[in-house]
């Protein structure tokens, strides 16, 4: 079903302990979403045999995170860039900064008046891209983006795999009310036990 909407856009910092494995800290709040632009790109391999394909293989390799929002701030700026604030409250960026990965969580309205939920568990952002326009005869909002490289996660799920998203419709009958309630409130772990 076709979306309308995109609003609560949060951000978890990641731990990782033995073996790169992430602990997911409390989600917060990064900005007022404006657009998210998740695109895919998959490493794929075909097996040739008798004159035509007989197998192909399609993973996943990483994504690519644009996020349009209203204002950073400067604590968000600094847990996803890896900038620094001073002692005066100013943000400093650096040539050395390289922000951590931390998890992306979301949700997009659809058409229907219900949600689509999501959660990335690993995106690495890079330096956000500033638009300034000076005022002339008319007001032209001018906002921040953020790229970042959505990878998947080095924590496996209950199958022994490593999951790159999350994602729920809140209309889907199967789908218990607490996990759409609680979706914010910690990065959503999958669940395959019966």
């Amino acid at each position: 079903m076709a979306t309308i909407g995109l609003d609560k856009l949060y951000y978890a910092k990641i731990t990782e302990g033995a073996g790169g494995i992430e602990t997911y800290g409390t989600p917060s709040t990064l900005a007022k979403a404006i657009k998210a632009d998740l695109s895919i790109e998959l490493a794929e391999a075909i097996l040739y045999a008798d004159d035509g394909a007989a197998e192909v293989v399609k993973e996943f390799k990483s994504g690519k995170l644009t996020l349009g929002i209203d204002d950073i701030g400067t604590t968000a700026a600094k847990d996803l860039t890896g900038a620094s604030i001073d002692q005066n409250g100013v943000l400093i960026s650096t040539s050395e900064d390289g922000g951590t990965p931390v998890a992306i969580g979301f949700r997009a309205k659809k058409s229907n008046g219900k949600y689509r939920y999501f959660w990335l568990y690993r995106v690495k952002f890079g330096i956000p891209a500033a638009n300034l326009q000076t005022k002339g005869d008319s007001i032209s909002f001018q906002t921040p983006t953020i790229e970042g490289t959505v990878l998947s996660r080095n924590k496996p799920d209950d199958q022994a795999k490593h999951p790159w998203k999350a994602e729920v419709n809140e209309d889907d009958l199967s789908v218990l009310p607490g996990t759409i309630t609680n979706w914010f409130a910690t990065v959503y772990e999958p669940d395959f036990t019966a």
